[in-house]
């Protein structure tokens, strides 16, 4: 078996979700959580199918995000993982949903911060085996960041 990391890249201020699924259905069946949350959302999907064909299948309602998406899972290249693109919202709005769609297995994350793909290939192919999601913590928050925090949650509504 040989490890090695994928770095994921999608442009700043766009979010993604990492994930595992079954079904070639993934790919109908996300699309439509993804516009049934978010009304009007921008989004990419592709998905890489893990047998017969073995084709990225892919979606979206933004060329730019489905290319970017298309783009990562070739560079993951495992089979049944997908990746979905988003800008101008996050990915807490879609999770819930996501996890709930028949063929999703697991989530590996949802990030907007710098991420990398554990990938374990094999003879038999690849797979995801974890995620870096971000950076090292630098410490540990104090009264100041905490108010920070709080506020920030605020201004976008996930708090009142």
């Amino acid at each position: 078996m040989n490890l090695s990391t994928v770095k994921l890249d999608f442009p700043e201020g766009c979010n993604i979700i990492l994930g595992m699924s079954h079904f070639i259905k993934t790919v109908e069946d996300l699309h439509e959580v993804m516009v049934n949350t978010v009304p009007g959302v921008k989004f990419g999907l592709a998905f890489c199918e893990a047998s017969q064909d073995r084709l990225i299948r892919h979606t979206g309602t933004d060329e730019e995000m489905r290319t970017c998406a298309v783009e990562n899972a070739q560079k993951i290249a495992a089979g049944h993982s997908f990746i979905i693109v988003m800008k101008d919202c996050f990915p807490i709005n879609f999770l819930n949903e996501i996890k709930s769609c028949r063929e999703v297995c697991r989530i590996f994350c949802a990030t907007a911060n710098p991420v990398e793909a554990i990938i374990a290939e094999t003879e038999l192919g690849r797979g995801i085996i974890g995620v870096v999601d971000g950076l090292t913590p630098l410490g540990v928050e104090d009264e100041n960041h905490i108010q920070v925090r709080k506020d920030f949650l605020r201004k976008i509504g996930y708090k009142f």
